[in-house]
């Protein structure tokens, strides 16, 4: 898809820009590089389950974060990140105050923190009138996060190097019964583990579309969080139950969303759940029309 094509970010109808959350899919590890990152293969899918950032301008240069997360210092988040990356790649001499309502959780795999980065990157991009081409947003983006680049581009996507190289894809638009098992999962520890499988042999989209979906982080993160584990064994009771990226989260896909509610009605009460509906265009593309609201 060409950048011309693409069409331009917006906040939604009370101002508020979304950072959506992504499924992978599938998840394989085919290599490990020289810098000790692993070569993946993945393919991601957006779901209308979304933060919430705000935006406020300032001439006085300022870049903080005004709320969010109480478990991220306000430096070290994403979007005070990303913020001044953008000000240093442009030389805006802005300031912001940002402002998160953070709906999805912190290390279940879908990717809030990459997002969050993302939607930062293209809300500045016009609050601050800096004006750069999408491609060097994803290329910013990078430098903060493997995932931030898919967030960037906004379009399910196949995946290949660390998850940088994209190549989108039209995928069937699902609802999905989505599992969070009370797990903060470190994506670290996991790639670190000495018993993760590394040398998958690559696959093909159409091998994909086949039905190939292994994600090869999954037996390792089950061997790791008991939590995780116990969600999985009741999903894979009744669905194919599957995880995303190498967080806590899990998911199964349902053709329908009465199919999809009902399952969810039967989530045992200490395992948080929700259910949403895949999307090959980023809620942040779509505005306020294609999110729905967290519980």
């Amino acid at each position: 898809m060409s950048e011309a094509s693409v069409p331009r970010p917006r906040p939604d109808d009370d101002g508020a820009w979304l950072a959506p959350a992504k499924l992978n899919l599938m998840l394989r590890v085919i290599g490990r590089r020289a810098d000790g990152y692993h070569q993946l293969q993945t393919v991601f899918q957006f779901i209308d389950r979304c933060d919430r950032l705000c935006f406020e301008p300032c001439s006085d240069g300022r870049i903080e974060r005004l709320d969010g997360p109480a478990e991220i210092p306000p430096q070290e988040d994403l979007v005070v990140r990303a913020a001044r990356a953008l000000a240093e790649a442009s030389g805006c001499r802005s300031g912001v105050g940002i402002r998160v309502d953070k709906r999805l959780p912190m290390g279940g795999g879908l990717g809030g923190g990459s997002s969050d980065a993302a939607t930062t990157l293209h809300a500045l991009n016009q609050v601050w009138g800096t004006g750069l081409p999408i491609e060097r947003l994803a290329e910013i983006g990078l430098r903060l996060g493997a995932d931030v680049p898919v967030f960037v581009r906004g379009t399910a996507a196949w995946g290949e190097g660390v998850g940088e190289t994209l190549v989108p894809v039209e995928l069937p638009l699902p609802w999905y019964l989505v599992l969070v098992p009370n797990s903060h999962v470190a994506t670290a520890e996991v790639f670190g583990d000495p018993g993760l499988t590394r040398d998958s042999a690559p696959i093909t989209l159409g091998d994909f579309l086949r039905g190939n979906a292994v994600n090869d982080c999954l037996h390792t993160v089950l061997n790791k969080y008991p939590k995780v584990e116990q969600a999985y064994r009741w999903l894979a009771d009744r669905a194919e139950a599957k995880l995303t990226g190498t967080g806590a989260c899990l998911f199964a896909a349902l053709p329908t969303r009465a199919q999809a509610e009902q399952l969810l009605a039967e989530v045992p009460s200490e395992i948080p759940a929700f259910v949403a509906r895949g999307q090959n265009r980023s809620p942040l593309f779509a505005g306020a029309s294609s999110a729905v609201p967290a519980d």
